[in-house]
């Protein structure tokens, strides 16, 4: 069987209304651009419905892909068997909540013709003050401290060469690190305005608590990585 040209991986979490409208506008879009792709959709340990809404899709897509957590473990674990799973040469991630427009992949797939990861950024955000707040301060410490530019770090709508997942050791909250982590890897990495919309149905899964304290050691710990990542050019004499 032939590998797709590129993957969707997406984590879910409590989001059975948003699965339906989210698979049918991401294939609306993405089957204008005339090239193979496979969904891989992780359900990271539903209470709700989502799994079983996710194996009633499967007959209408037949490019959908499922990956079923036992427990909830979060969205780097749940990026991480994704990233195992996929097969196209290029990997986009975005969250199923229906605050990412489709319409963003094929400009994020079109700049990876010249960098080897693009992140989306959302210039215009639509969410309550509390949140915004919450995510500017959360940008300005990351950034600081990593010595980043990243203009917006929590965007999980992101383009990448696959090459740079293979054998990438992911460790709990790292999904926000990507870019450096990769960086770090030799990628050339770049940002893209897309579009943010106002979330329709469920309820955000996170707040000031888990996005400011939840994800300070994990800044602390990429800090760390940074400053002690092996930097050498060589030249082999014989």
């Amino acid at each position: 069987m032939e590998k797709p040209e590129f993957s969707i991986v997406i984590p879910v979490y409590n989001e059975q209304e948003n699965l339906p409208p989210l698979l049918e506008g991401i294939v609306r879009i993405i089957d204008n651009l005339g090239k193979s792709y496979e969904i891989i959709i992780i359900d990271d340990g539903s209470t709700d419905r989502s799994l079983e809404t996710l194996k009633g899709l499967v007959t209408k897509y037949s490019s959908l892909r499922i990956i079923k957590f036992q427990k909830n473990s979060g969205q780097s674990a749940a990026f991480d068997a994704g990233f195992k799973l996929a097969q196209g040469k290029a990997v986009v991630t975005m969250d199923a909540d229906l605050q990412y427009d489709p319409r963003d992949i094929p400009g994020l797939l079109e700049e990876l013709k010249n960098y080897d990861v693009v992140c989306g950024w959302r210039r215009v955000r639509q969410d309550p003050p509390l949140k915004l707040i919450s995510t500017r301060i959360a940008n300005a410490v990351r950034n600081k401290l990593s010595g980043e530019n990243i203009k917006d770090t929590g965007c999980s709508l992101k383009a990448f060469k696959r090459c740079f997942l293979v054998n990438l050791k992911m460790y709990k909250g790292m999904h926000r690190f990507l870019p450096t982590l990769l960086k770090m890897r030799g990628a050339k990495v770049c940002e893209v305005e897309v579009r943010h919309l106002p979330r329709k149905f469920g309820r955000s899964k996170y707040n000031i608590r888990n996005r400011l304290l939840g994800s300070f050691l994990d800044l602390l710990f990429v800090v760390w990585m940074k400053k002690r990542n092996l930097d050498y050019k060589m030249e082999v004499i014989r």
